[in-house]
């Protein structure tokens, strides 16, 4: 098996094509179904964020994976991949897990360093185990990443310096208005990212906040924490003129602000400037508003050079974690390497309960005279010669599981102990389970790599 990342991110890409790759919250359950139900897959993970889209999967089959990964992306998105594969990137097992840890850890990130994304990779994570696309490789290997995470964020200064989307959007509002007294801002979205915005605002002397929400609900309980008003989707254009700074980041599939709207504004403004960052991705706000007279509109990447200033602390803290990535990734493959073995030491105890079984019906048979408890004595103590004689060869083979040549000395414990015959009976056994659904796993010649997958 093998652990394979295809991607897109807003190195990669700009927001104009991450937008077309964004999947709605409702959609993602049918998604990773349809992913699963890919050739050659066998588990997978989707973490879609406003940054990146990147597709997580253990495959049998790595060298033609990334063809079937893009195939769904270009029956799911309805683009053809002329259009986006210059824009992908693809990443195999050392590298692909790597890549995860340092994305978990906010290493990855526009802001390096910030949290969030620890967040959106374990509610992935979390989607996919409901969804039964995740098994025995991701539940671990995700596990391990969002643990990871946060021993990172704990001892190192990586998240001291405020930084972040959001407060790279309040950072941008500073150097265009110079401070936040007496200005109107309008937040739109009250999600996670729009509260943190209106953290920051309240935090810069914000004193007047407009929070806007499709449920009304919502934008009247992040109003409620900082004094501010709550506003309905429906009431935002009759409130557009009073606002200086508009801070966009919903989950809308569509603009939420249309250029009509906000040229009757600008009229009633008398052009007064107007300042608007639109952080969600797909855009809220219609880029054509950007050629109105007096209106300044960013995008989610104009932020990327805001927030430098901050920055240098966190890469020198980032080294650090880079360390702990590379001892995390050295557990990972320990653990990865002893997965054939379980099977092996299961066959083995198979084998020897099987003879010692045979043994006492042979013995009963010859000595019918033996009284329940003889019985009970020479059955103790022949299974303690048995667990004695197996106890140094199941402690060799864990110990050369986590060697170089570690296949090879499972294949020969396989024929020293002839256990052919009880692997292929867990096979059989397993074969209804050994396989989620989506994915045929390929056969192979060498035992441990097909037990790998039971």
């Amino acid at each position: 098996m093998h652990i394979i990342t295809v991607g897109l991110n807003y190195r990669t890409a700009p927001v104009e094509v991450r937008e077309k790759f964004a999947f709605s919250e409702n959609d993602l359950p049918h998604a990773l179904h349809q992913l699963m139900n890919t050739k050659s897959i066998l588990e997978c993970v989707i973490v879609a964020t406003c940054n990146r889209t990147e597709l997580y999967a253990v495959v049998d089959r790595h060298h033609i994976c990334g063809h079937y990964i893009r195939s769904f992306m270009e029956n799911w998105f309805q683009l053809e991949r002329k259009h986006f594969t210059n824009h992908l990137y693809m990443y195999e097992d050392e590298k692909a897990i790597e890549h995860l840890l340092r994305v978990t850890s906010g290493l990855d990130s526009m802001v390096i360093g910030e949290t969030q994304i620890l967040g959106q990779v374990k509610d992935a994570f979390l989607l996919s185990q409901r969804e039964k696309t995740t098994g025995t490789i991701f539940n671990m290997l995700f596990k391990q990443a969002v643990t990871m995470a946060k021993r990172a964020h704990s001892e190192t200064l990586i998240g001291e310096a405020a930084v972040s989307v959001s407060y790279a959007a309040v950072e941008l509002g500073k150097q265009i208005f110079g401070q936040f007294a007496k200005k109107t801002v309008m937040i739109i979205g009250a999600g996670e990212t729009g509260e943190l915005t209106a953290k920051h605002l309240y935090a810069n002397g914000a004193d007047r906040v407009i929070v806007v929400n499709r449920t009304f609900d919502r934008a009247m309980q992040l109003a409620d924490k900082f004094n501010g008003i709550p506003c309905s989707m429906e009431e935002v254009r009759h409130k557009l003129h009073e606002v200086d700074i508009i801070i966009s980041s919903t989950g809308s599939q569509g603009y939420v602000l249309a250029r009509d709207n906000v040229a009757e504004a600008m009229r009633q403004r008398k052009s007064k400037p107007l300042f608007m960052i639109d952080i969600a991705v797909p855009r809220d706000i219609d880029p054509s508003i950007a050629s109105i007279e007096n209106v300044f509109l960013y995008d989610i990447d104009d932020l990327e050079g805001i927030v430098q200033s901050n920055l240098e602390m966190r890469r020198q803290e980032a080294a650090k974690i880079e360390a702990m990535i590379s001892e995390e990734m050295e557990l990972f493959q320990q653990w990865y390497r002893t997965l054939g073995v379980v099977p092996l030491i299961r066959a083995l105890q198979t084998k020897a309960e099987d003879i010692h079984k045979e043994t006492m019906a042979s013995l009963t048979n010859k000595l019918p005279a033996l009284e329940e408890h003889e019985l009970k004595v020479i059955r103790k103590l022949t299974k303690s010669m048995v667990s004695q004689m197996m106890h140094d060869p199941i402690l060799r083979i864990k110990e050369a599981a986590g060697e170089r040549r570690a296949e090879e000395a499972m294949d020969m414990f396989v024929k020293l102990f002839a256990l052919e015959g009880q692997l292929l009976e867990q096979q059989e056994t397993a074969k209804p389970q050994a396989v989620p659904s989506g994915g045929g796993a390929s056969h192979s010649k060498s035992p441990t790599a097909a037990l790998a997958r039971t």
